[in-house]
């Protein structure tokens, strides 16, 4: 299976594909002996058709496979015991070593990962060795210790660094380096030994670090999609929304046309890829709902004199490869600046922003509130002391009056509200509707400013938005009334907005302090769900319009 997919390009099998490196010759000769590697790749083909035969070849495929992943990066990045001293590399090797990958299959691919990972990271003898020599080399002199400390460094970095360098070179390299941190990252969520996980876990984290230098903001170039921009990029533009799906062409014109703003970052490395894509809305206020943007009809013209307020609707990280590595936040502060330039009476900036994962982490705490009742009646063993009870979620008139209108009045009403909202049923009785406002909108607001992991907010992104500085300014009832919309968040949206001249601080003190600078509007509701002392929290200083 491994020499198969080694070999399959664009899912053609066979002499299609031989002929490519056949192509190729001029720069594997004084390689690895490829002629080996399309002999035991024949054995293979021959082997699908002679059960006995292929069961022989099968048995050293793997093993050969492996071998040759790891001779062909060391004679990339040389030898272990060359140390220091890198060698000259050929750029065809480099550039044969990325074609031999994306031509593999996925299940190749997650070995040559494998392989790479375990093979070529930090060695940790050579790490111990050098620091155990830091404490001769200080009582020596400070250039010792200097010298020391390089070597130090120097065993700290994994070997598949150089590899990602030599990478980095091509035309096309970093592209490559992205996709393949995609795969690594596809390749976690399988993988079940601790040992294998450290390693590629090391091994992404090693090149999440190179491309965050490479993408770095003064790297990023800011460019504006309008209509006349190249179709290729614009099917792109429509292909990559995954905040509010594209249903046509009409569509993605009115997000490009008057009124609306779409920009994007590029790399010079991949011009004509967007890296990360922001869709605003110019208005005269702040908006309150996904359908009076993405929906309604707008005017041919621009009256700059009514557009005072950006909202930021949708902000898409296109490529997975890329994730962890801070873009986003570059971006909402680059067309902050482009809008004020363009707009000088624009003075409000807000998101409009989805809430993923309410619904589901709602059911979940009614599971637990379910548990909870199912294990204090069943419990007959008398014994005292504390026990851990899930906060309320609604009150007992709530709960009777969701069961009465859901003509479920036999059964236990939490269970009829967790069937209902896991169906979106709730959602085809207008009375149903106004009657769970109330506390979706108390638990909504705990969700978002009091469940915690690690200190910050749960939620992703009230994460991003809360990181750049913003404040978690306004919950907005059936906000976005679209089915993947009532899934996500019972169809709340909320507002996160940046006050410019405070941005700064209230990152500083999120990120250093956990701190979540709301208005009081989120700060009431959250309190009413329980669990916020409304004297011991901070509202936005001299922000009385929250």
């Amino acid at each position: 299976m491994f020499l198969r997919g080694a070999w399959r390009v664009g899912g053609r099998l066979g002499a299609d594909s031989l002929g490519c490196c056949t192509g190729r010759a001029d720069m594997l000769q004084g390689s690895f002996k490829w002629q080996r590697l399309r002999k035991i790749y024949a054995q293979n083909v021959s082997g699908l058709q002679n059960s006995a035969d292929g069961a022989e070849a099968g048995s050293s495929s793997p093993s050969f496979f492996m071998a040759t992943i790891s001779q062909m990066v060391t004679e990339i990045i040389g030898p272990k015991e060359a140390g220091l001293k890198k060698p000259t590399i050929p750029e065809g090797k480099t550039r044969h070593l990325c074609d031999v990958y994306r031509s593999l299959s996925p299940e190749d691919k997650a070995t040559f990962l494998r392989v790479i990972s375990q093979q070529f990271g930090t060695d940790h003898d050579e790490v111990l060795k050098a620091a155990e020599g830091l404490p001769q080399a200080k009582e020596k002199s400070e250039g010792a210790l200097l010298k020391a400390e390089e070597r130090l460094q120097a065993a700290l970095v994994p070997r598949y660094h150089d590899l990602f360098v030599q990478i980095g070179r091509l035309e096309g390299g970093v592209k490559y380096l992205v996709d393949m941190r995609a795969d690594t990252l596809d390749l976690l969520t399988t993988v079940k030994d601790s040992s294998v996980s450290a390693e590629l876990r090391s091994f992404s984290s090693c090149l999440r670090e190179m491309l965050s230098h490479w993408f770095s903001a003064g790297l990023l170039h800011l460019q504006r999609i309008t209509w006349e921009s190249s179709c290729d990029i614009l099917q792109k533009i429509s292909e990559y929304e995954a905040v509010h799906p594209m249903r046509n062409w009409t569509d993605l014109k009115r997000r490009v046309g008057p009124n609306r703003r779409c920009f994007i970052f590029t790399h010079s490395t991949m011009p004509r890829e967007p890296v990360v894509v922001l869709h605003t809305a110019l208005t005269n206020q702040i908006s309150d709902n996904i359908q009076t943007i993405v929906a309604t009809a707008l005017p041919d013209e621009e009256d700059a004199d009514d557009i005072n307020t950006a909202i930021f609707y949708s902000i898409t990280s296109t490529q997975k490869g890329l994730q962890g590595v801070e873009l986003g936040n570059y971006l909402i502060k680059r067309v902050v600046r482009e809008l004020q330039a363009e707009f000088p009476k624009m003075t409000q900036f807000s998101s409009l922003s989805p809430i993923p994962g309410f619904r589901d982490w709602l059911v979940g705490e009614i599971n637990k509130v379910l548990s909870s009742t199912e294990s204090s009646s069943s419990d007959d063993s008398g014994v005292d002391g504390p026990t851990s009870t899930p906060p309320a979620l609604l009150t007992s008139a709530e709960l009777e009056k969701v069961a009465e209108i859901a003509g479920k009045e036999d059964a236990l009403p939490l269970v009829t509200l967790k069937k209902l909202l896991q169906t979106n049923q709730w959602m085809g009785a207008e009375s149903m509707v106004e009657m769970l406002r109330d506390p979706l909108m108390r638990l909504c607001a705990r969700y978002l400013y009091l469940e915690k992991r690690r200190g910050y907010a749960v939620n992703p992104v009230a994460n991003f938005h809360l990181r750049n500085g913003a404040v978690l300014w306004r919950l907005n009832w059936q906000a976005d009334t679209n089915p993947r919309g009532i899934s996500q968040s019972c169809g709340i949206m909320v507002n996160y907005r940046y006050f410019l001249g405070d941005t700064m601080r209230n990152s500083q003190r999120y990120m250093e302090e956990q701190h979540i600078e709301a208005s009081q509007q989120v700060i009431d509701l959250a309190q009413a769900a329980g669990g916020v002392d409304a004297g011991g929290v901070d509202t936005p200083a001299g922000k009385s319009n929250l």
